[in-house]
């Protein structure tokens, strides 16, 4: 029997495709430092953690295919602390940030149509792409300016009569890089121009380590009926297993038509949804605490990189990833080699390729992403494995 041709041209993630390598060391005794995934080990907000212990429900029930409106209602408040002004009934729950994303291509893309991405970028944003038959176009940025945008002219050089999106991730996954005022401006202006969809995955906008301002999309005049924001409460309170994210828009056309999926799928996850309405209330204190870990963290991980011979990253601005170049031919060689054939004192690191962030799997060879979800005496260990990794590797 055959599979689909969808399922073959499906990629593989490059954050997960070693795992069974991973799983293997493990098993013959080896300590694996995970930097391939953005799994946080801080602890989730005690609310968070009570609310699931107090669970006191007779029947664990199917929720609005929307999502609860206590949940939604409570949301609103969070998002005016960013100077995003909604109602509820322009947010809709999703099962994790992901499913937000899917929805949004199904409900705006028809098979053919091009969404236009930079280089590297997230890899599933690229798989769900595949998934509904949409072509990815990409505009590259490069880890020796910080990845940041090139010239809007390389938009324009892109867009077609098939064109119908643009997507960005703001602070970037997997670069770290934050969009300035005057790129979003721009990329509004080529939204606006060319009637495009623009799609804005806000995830990491509490992990900022710079004082240029977050511009969110909504903040965007002219172009609020372009919009879809993609949100999720996965890395902002440590909790990705919950699977609750959000898809938002004013483009009442387009909430009407991710509806239809949604009921499709009949409701988002009811037990993520309590504890994510729980999260919302979770202390400044915790948050100040996160960002102040995280931006610790990444100074101490970017030091410690650079100070590798041949390795280079830029300092991420948000988010807690960062590219990494390496003196290695093939990174994908490289990081499953360091999996199945090495360790130093009995470790070993875990990094996801460069090349699955890239449309161009040519593309990202010499290139990691690393997540800095690992408190610093990890971090140091797993930057000594790295080094004695590249040494014996290149002898």
């Amino acid at each position: 029997m055959d599979i689909s041709q969808r399922a073959e041209n499906m990629p593989q993630s490059p954050i997960r495709k070693l795992a069974r390598y991973a799983d293997a060391a493990k098993r013959n005794g080896i300590h694996v430092y995970h930097l391939n995934i953005g799994q946080p080990d801080i602890k989730t907000p005690e609310c968070a953690l009570e609310a699931v212990k107090n669970v006191n429900r007779d029947i664990l029930e199917y929720s609005p295919s929307q999502g609860l409106k206590s949940l939604r209602t409570k949301m609103v408040g969070y998002y005016a602390e960013y100077g995003i002004d909604l109602s509820p009934d322009e947010i809709i729950i999703t099962a994790g940030g992901s499913e937000a994303v899917m929805f949004a291509y199904m409900a705006c893309l028809n098979p053919g149509d091009e969404i236009i991405v930079t280089d590297p970028t997230y890899a599933n944003y690229m798989a769900f792409a595949i998934s509904c038959g949409a072509v990815v176009k990409s505009v590259k940025t490069n880890i020796e300016d910080g990845f940041r945008l090139p010239p809007m002219e390389k938009f324009e050089e892109q867009i077609t009569d098939k064109t119908k999106a643009i997507l960005i991730c703001n602070p970037n996954n997997p670069t770290g890089y934050l969009y300035t005022k005057q790129e979003m401006l721009q990329l509004r202006d080529i939204v606006k121009k060319h009637n495009l969809y623009l799609f804005s995955d806000e995830v990491y906008r509490e992990f900022i380590y710079t004082k240029r301002p977050y511009i969110s999309a909504c903040h965007l005049e002219d172009i609020e009926q372009n919009v879809v924001l993609i949100d999720s409460v996965s890395k902002r309170y440590s909790e990705c297993g919950i699977r609750i994210g959000s898809l938002i828009t004013k483009n009442k056309a387009v909430r009407e038509a991710v509806m239809k999926f949604c009921q499709a799928r009949l409701s988002p996850p009811l037990l993520g949804q309590i504890v994510a309405e729980a999260s919302l209330s979770t202390p400044q204190e915790y948050m100040d605490m996160v960002y102040d870990e995280y931006l610790s963290r990444r100074n101490f991980l970017i030091d410690g990189l650079n100070q590798i011979p041949g390795v280079f990253t830029p300092s991420p601005m948000g988010a807690f990833y960062t590219m990494v170049r390496l003196p290695v031919d093939d990174s994908e060689e490289f990081c499953k080699w360091c999996l199945t054939d090495f360790s130093y004192e009995g470790a070993t690191v875990m990094m996801a390729p460069g090349t699955g962030f890239y449309s161009n799997p040519e593309d990202g060879k010499k290139e990691v992403r690393v997540a800095y979800i690992l408190n610093k005496e990890d971090l140091a260990k797993a930057l000594v494995v790295l080094r004695k990794a590249l040494e014996s590797y290149n002898n």
